[in-house]
This record gives C-alpha cells, sequence and structure tokens, in this order.
C-alpha cells in the first residue's frame, strides 16, 4: 500500500472524513462523466453534434428514440438549423405523445412515431408515475427509496429500427439517441442488421440506476458491441470521450452516465 492509501486509511476511521471523502469521491465521478446525465448541455451528450458535423456529411439522419415531450428534439432542432436533416422521434405514450406533438413545430424534417423501438414488433406495457413522466418504463420500477410509485401503466405498440428502416426506406442512420429507461439493449438488439451492416455512424444511450430494475449491466453492453464495427466511449461534461477499451467490474456505475458508440474508421 503507498503512503498516500496509508495516510488516507489513517484518518478516514471517522464520520466527518467518510462525508469529506463521499463529496470528493461525487466530484471525480462527474468529472468523469459518472453520475451527470440529466442536463443536456452539461452532462456530455452535446459532443454527439459535434461529431456528427466533423464526421458526416448532411442531410442528416437522426433518430430520438424515447423522446418523451421534446427535450431532445429542441436542442437538436436548433442545432440542426443552419444545416438539411430529417429527425424521427419515438415516443409510445398517448398523452406524452400528444405532449410532444405540442411542443414540436410544424416542421416536414420531422416525423413524429407514437410507438417506441424494442427488440420485436409488438404490444408491450408501459408504467410512469404520472403523464409526461420522463422515467417511464416498460418495467415496472421500484423507485420507493425516492417516493416515487409508478402505478399508472398503458398499453404501447413497439416495433424494431431494422423494421422501422426497411418500411421508410432508411438505409442510413447519423446519429441514433436512445433515453428508453433500461430497455436500450433490447432497441439495439433491434437495430442489429442496421449496426453490422455499418449503416449508424453514432449511437448516444444512457446507462443509470433504470438498469437495475431491468437487470442489465454494463458487461452486457459490452459484450453487444465488441461483435460491431463500433468502437465504445464514455462522454464526460468537458465533451472529451473515454475510451472503453476493456471491461472492467468498475464500470458497473448505476449513477446515471452517458455513452457513445462510434462507428470504426
Amino acid at each position: 500500500m503507498g503512503l498516500y492509501k496509508q495516510f488516507l486509511t489513517k484518518i478516514s476511521g471517522n464520520a466527518f472524513v467518510q462525508r469529506l471523502l463521499a463529496a470528493q469521491a461525487r466530484d471525480m465521478n462527474h468529472a468523469m462523466g459518472i453520475g451527470t446525465s440529466g442536463d443536456f448541455s452539461n452532462d456530455g451528450e452535446f459532443i454527439v453534434f459535434d461529431l456528427i458535423r466533423k464526421s458526416c456529411q448532411p442531410p442528416y439522419c437522426i433518430f430520438d428514440v424515447g423522446s418523451n415531450k421534446g427535450q431532445f428534439l429542441a436542442y437538436a432542432l436548433n442545432d440542426m438549423k443552419q444545416t438539411d436533416y430529417d429527425i424521427h422521434c419515438f415516443e409510445p405514450s398517448q398523452e406524452t405523445f400528444r405532449m410532444l406533438t405540442s411542443n414540436s413545430p410544424s416542421n416536414n424534417r420531422v416525423t413524429l412515431n407514437n410507438l417506441g423501438l424494442g427488440k420485436e414488433s409488438c404490444e408491450a406495457v408501459l408504467h410512469y408515475s404520472e403523464d409526461g413522466d420522463e422515467g417511464a418504463s416498460l418495467t415496472k420500477r421500484d423507485l420507493r427509496h425516492y417516493g416515487i410509485n409508478t402505478n399508472h401503466s398503458e398499453t404501447v405498440r413497439l416495433t424494431t429500427l431494422d423494421e422501422y428502416c426497411l418500411t421508410h426506406h432508411i438505409e442510413h442512420i447519423h446519429l441514433l439517441k436512445l433515453d428508453i429507461e433500461g430497455h436500450e439493449l433490447d432497441a439495439l438488439s433491434g437495430a442489429k442488421k442496421m449496426i453490422i451492416g455499418n449503416q449508424i455512424d453514432i449511437i448516444l444511450f444512457e446507462f443509470g440506476g433504470c438498469n437495475i430494475d431491468t437487470r442489465r449491466f454494463f458487461r452486457d453492453f459490452w459484450h453487444f458491441f465488441e461483435n460491431t464495427p463500433m468502437d465504445l466511449f464514455r462522454a464526460t461534461p468537458s465533451g472529451y470521450l473515454i475510451k472503453m477499451e476493456k471491461y472492467k467490474e468498475e464500470h458497473e456505475q448505476f449513477c446515471y452516465s452517458n455513452f457513445v458508440a462510434l462507428r470504426k474508421i
């Protein structure tokens, strides 16, 4: 054990120092992009728009999967207003889709879909605490520790990304954003043909607390992407991307973080 670790061990045997260490650990994790998801302008997600401009040529095709009330869409429309694009939004909840439609400007380059993306085309049950809930999930989450009860539900329609692209004659996606509360891996499975075919350039997805309820680990994402022509990175608040060179158990951090998969050049 090094001298620094020995020093920390000697002084850490009281509640006050433990609180200081916990606060410092949270700050260090934040700088590494762990536990930063939630504020789009300050959690590293914005880097995908820089990446799309640097590595892709317009017109851009963007998929916003888990559109909710249009938060990501609004940012994308503002960022893309000086270029050519098509954005496909997916929101399965009836009432939240109504909110999305109300919040979205009339734009023939934006397609709003009242359905979700998953590993197969089917009907499923969506659970949520209230209309417009950003945490709505196809898994009934246990959020008692936050005082949240997901006691509302509705039956929704799902399709796969591969099937949607085939039906709508979409041959290439420049940016695929996934925020579907623990079911991102299902949507990726339903996009396997497009991913393996090098037809998706950038994938942005969230990993965090919802994966506790769905029992999906970062290891599952790692094994999925290691068999694809894409490299996996964690996004930091500064916009720097940390490449996930190999899987480590320390990557199982269930504080919401953003990850980016990039097509290998």
